[in-house]
């Protein structure tokens, strides 16, 4: 959200008259047209932007349209310079709709209004050409992030073209190394000696010989605003020849004397006005009034402007202008010189006049420069809830840096404003030490919290600095949470919840969701659902929805651990019809990819693929920073489902490089998921390393953060037939059922009935295997048994008819992993040990190796590979692997 868009920023410019023709360089920007990237690079005065507008005016429009962005240093934050680049891209071709929507979400969802744009890009029939020009004055690595993703994606249709002062720090050389770069410097905007006399004879109106031109020419190296400089300073001159004679030094200073020798010629109205403004990046009338203290600056412009005094005209009404940039430079340095008492006055008519006309950022950024930090930190309080609701980020950390630490001090309201930014930020370092300054001003003695803040500290948000309190505890709680200190995490959010009123909706669900984030840690499930369900139902009263889904991607994970995987994916769905597609809500991406991991533990695997495709489409950036690993994992388990788990493997070493943590215990490592398809896949040793580097152990004591850890490490100690996996597990089951986890209980069950299996007591593994039936069935959890293929297939096909598991078992055999229900279809099933050794034969292992990976003896390998060829009805390595993929025993490799 950046309010009101100024229309003239986008405004294709025209030819301004009086310029010089350059024909040789428009008939080399006709190529822009063909060429995914131009950039015209050149330094301050040399002409790029008109240069540009006279290009622009000669392209037809029959052969593209023309999207333009006049820049300047606002453009910094991403989300003001995006929404302008696409309501000028929308005002050209039409385009761009759903990108602005997504922009005006909030928080402002620009990766994926860049991936709306060029999906409408992608279908136009008619090249858009988008112009950035002065690039140079936008430095936010998050800016030029995301011109490097539209140019790296960008339809054959778009073309970008950047006037810059310095090159951006775009792929330039990959570009120009794939001849998809144009490039035109400043060795190619220099005026040649004939563009200097047909400017010095043509538009200036000087009468010069030639060599004059010559001279003048030579000394300026073919700079134009150096020539126009040149050009101003000898109008109305008797010693023409001299001062070209002496024409000469380096850039600056000649600008500087230049400047000073127009300056002085200028009527003291005229200069006063122009120093007296100089310090506005955009100039109109009523602006100028209110800084100048005088009436007619609306004339006055026009005048300048006529006189071609560097005034550039920013819209067709003549409204709203501003200087050339190194004309304006060069006055702000002579009014500090010259007026230096004055600059502070005239900043405050200038915020003034801002704040008036609703543009607090502008009137802050005056208040600052004029030093008057204290109506600075006025403006920024009562702006603070706004900007924070529309997601600033960007102005609101330049606000907290900019404001020194005593002014901060004396008022607690903005001071707790500027933690809360810093902790959205995660930049704790400086938190506590806020958070102690708030606390020490307000209640310097200790003692109970003063109704009215005492003299001397400031605050104009009255019911911002009751809730004050509350908000100590909720951010020492978080910052407990941050350094594992669960039992103080507790105490601060409790004392939050005490502080706050019923109607605080906001702060409550912030205090309850870090309680119930510590309890979670702790392994206290039950009473983590119970503080996320009322968190949520706060945020939801509030209307903070991104909030809602945020939450209930944690109470998801909760209830599915406490074996209610009908509740979570009910919740998930319920959360997904609050984020309306039409007002883009961050999480919603979450949302599909949690309802797909429930789906695939389900086992449908055709709808979880539709849920995660519209996680996609909707673009990572419409979800939690954690969403681009979670997607993956989830992915990864639905690959794997599907019989391809070389892919899943893939997507695994992807989740785990974007790994990204938050306050949530990391209960499912990505590490641990992928040693679990590795062991499926009979990989040993790579699940033997991982289990050294976690340093596990089967005599480790039960725990709930490192359960699945220990989880995966049995099904490590049953493929090594390792009789420590029964105590192991039987220790798990224990804490499991004390702590009511059930999803838990349900698993470590499946694996208790495969180390009976593997002891030879049936009955025993049969038992198992119908108390994991019977948590399974009502909750129609399906994979937690069928994943582990063959050996669970064939407890399942050993249950009778009359048991009561019988029904159920024959939904989960016949989704077992494909290796399992094509191995069903031999005559003789192959054992899970063949089926180990059957999977190494298709690998490059010669038969010591895959001894050794199995930590069995060379002969046992080869009796296990005899059976294998009886019972696949071949006679060599190659030919099993081949009736193997045939029979869908092994999964064919992509």
């Amino acid at each position: 959200m950046v309010g009101p868009l100024l229309e003239s920023k986008y405004r294709v410019p025209r030819p301004r008259p009086g310029t010089v023709a350059r024909p040789r360089l428009v008939r080399a920007l006709g190529g822009a047209v063909r060429t995914a990237l131009t950039v015209v690079s050149a330094p301050a005065g040399f002409g790029k932007s008109t240069l540009l507008a006279e290009w622009l005016a000669e392209v037809p429009a029959s052969t593209a349209a023309v999207a333009c962005l006049a820049l300047d240093e606002r453009d910094d934050d991403p989300t003001v310079f995006w929404t302008y680049a696409l309501t000028a891209m929308r005002a050209a071709a039409g385009v761009g709709d759903d990108a602005l929507r997504l922009m005006g979400s909030t928080p402002a969802s620009i990766d994926a209004a860049l991936v709306a744009v060029l999906n409408d890009l992608g279908g136009m029939s008619q090249d858009l050409v988008l112009v950035l020009d002065d690039l140079h004055l936008v430095t936010s690595p998050a800016v030029h992030d995301g011109i490097a993703f539209l140019l790296e994606h960008r339809p054959p249709r778009l073309h970008l073209v950047l006037a810059t002062r310095v090159d951006p720090p775009l792929p330039l050389a990959r570009c120009r190394a794939r001849g998809e770069l144009l490039e035109a410097r400043a060795a190619d905007l220099r005026f040649t000696p004939q563009e200097s006399a047909a400017y010095l004879y043509g538009p200036m109106g000087l009468s010069l010989s030639e060599h004059d031109v010559a001279t003048l020419d030579g000394r300026a190296e073919g700079w134009i605003a150096a020539l126009q400089l040149a050009a101003l300073s000898m109008r109305g001159r008797d010693d023409v020849g001299a001062f070209i004679a002496g024409f000469a030094g380096d850039d600056r200073y000649v600008v500087d004397y230049l400047v000073e020798e127009v300056l002085a010629r200028q009527p003291e109205d005229v200069r006063a006005f122009l120093l007296e403004t100089s310090l506005l990046e955009r100039l109109t009338g009523p602006l100028c009034d209110a800084v100048t203290g005088r009436g007619g600056s609306r004339t006055t412009l026009v005048a300048l402007e006529r006189a071609n005094l560097f005034l550039v005209p920013l819209d067709d009404r003549r409204q709203w202008y501003r200087y050339h940039h190194l004309f304006a430079d060069v006055l702000r340095a002579h009014l500090v010189d010259e007026r230096p008492g004055t600059v502070p006055e005239l900043h405050r008519r200038a915020g003034l006049w801002f704040a008036e006309n609703g543009d607090t950022p502008a009137a802050v950024d005056h208040a600052l420069a004029g030093g008057h930090v204290d109506r600075a930190a006025d403006l920024m309080e009562r702006a603070m809830p706004a900007m924070r609701r529309e997601r600033r980020e960007t102005e609101l950390r330049r606000w907290v840096r900019s404001l020194p630490d005593e002014v901060v001090r004396v008022r607690p309201v903005l001071g707790m404003a500027f933690v809360g930014v810093l902790a959205q930020a995660s930049a704790f370092d400086t938190v506590e030490q806020r958070l102690a300054d708030v606390e020490r001003s307000v209640r310097p003695g200790g003692g109970a919290w003063p109704s009215q803040a005492p003299p001397g500290l400031v605050v104009l948000d009255e019911e911002g600095y009751r809730s004050v309190p509350a908000g100590l505890e909720v951010y020492r709680a978080a910052l407990a949470l941050r350094s594992a200190d669960l039992d103080a995490a507790a105490a601060h959010a409790r004392r939050a919840l005490a502080l706050t009123p019923e109607s605080d909706d906001l702060t409550r669900a912030a205090a309850g969701a870090l309680g119930g984030l510590a309890s979670w840690t702790r392994g206290d499930l039950v009473a983590a659902e119970a503080a996320y369900v009322e968190a949520i139902a706060g945020l939801h009263r509030a209307g903070s929805l991104a909030d809602v889904l945020g939450c209930a991607v944690a109470l998801g994970d909760i209830r599915r651990t406490l074996g209610r995987p009908g509740a979570a994916e009910r919740l998930h769905r319920w959360a997904l019809d609050l984020a309306d597609p039409a007002a883009p809500v961050r999480g919603a991406a979450d949302m599909h990819v949690a309802l797909a991991g429930a789906l695939i533990e389900r086992d449908d695997l055709t709808t979880a693929a539709v849920h995660l495709e519209a996680s996609r489409r909707l673009g990572e950036h419409r979800g939690l920073p954690q969403n681009p690993y979670r997607s993956r994992v989830v992915e990864a388990r639905l690959l794997e489902a599907r019989g391809d788990p070389d892919a899943a493997l893939a997507l695994l070493d992807e989740a785990e490089h974007l790994y990204e943590g938050d306050y949530s215990p990391e209960v499912a490592p990505v590490p641990a998921v992928r040693a679990r398809l590795r062991l499926r896949r009979g990989e040993l040793r790579h699940a033997e390393a991982w289990a050294r580097q976690r340093q596990l152990s089967p005599d480790d004591d039960p725990s709930y953060l490192r359960e699945y850890e220990h989880l995966t490490l049995a099904r490590l100690l049953l493929a090594r037939r390792d009789d420590a996996a029964a105590g192991l597990l039987a220790r798990l089951r224990a804490a499991a059922e004390d702590g009511g986890r059930a999803g838990s209980v349900l698993e470590i069950l499946v694996l208790q009935a495969l180390v009976a299996q593997t002891r030879g007591d049936v009955p025993s593994a049969l038992d198992a295997l119908r108390r994991a039936v019977a948590l399974a069935e009502p909750e129609g959890v399906v994979r937690v048994v069928a994943d582990e293929g063959p050996p669970v297939a064939a407890l399942l096909r050993a249950l009778p008819k009359h048991d009561p598991a019988y029904a159920f078992g024959r939904r989960l055999l016949a989704a077992c992993a494909g290796s399992t229900s094509a191995a069903s279809t031999l005559v003789d099933p192959l054992s899970a040990r063949e089926l180990d050794v059957l999977r190494l034969l298709g690998s490059d292992l010669d038969g010591p190796d895959i001894a050794r990976e199995l930590s069995v003896s060379l002969n046992t390998v080869r009796t296990h590979t005899k059976s294998i060829y009886a019972k696949l009805g071949v006679g060599s390595r190659r030919a099993a692997v081949r009736r193997a993929h045939d029979l869908g025993v092994l999964p064919r490799r992509r």
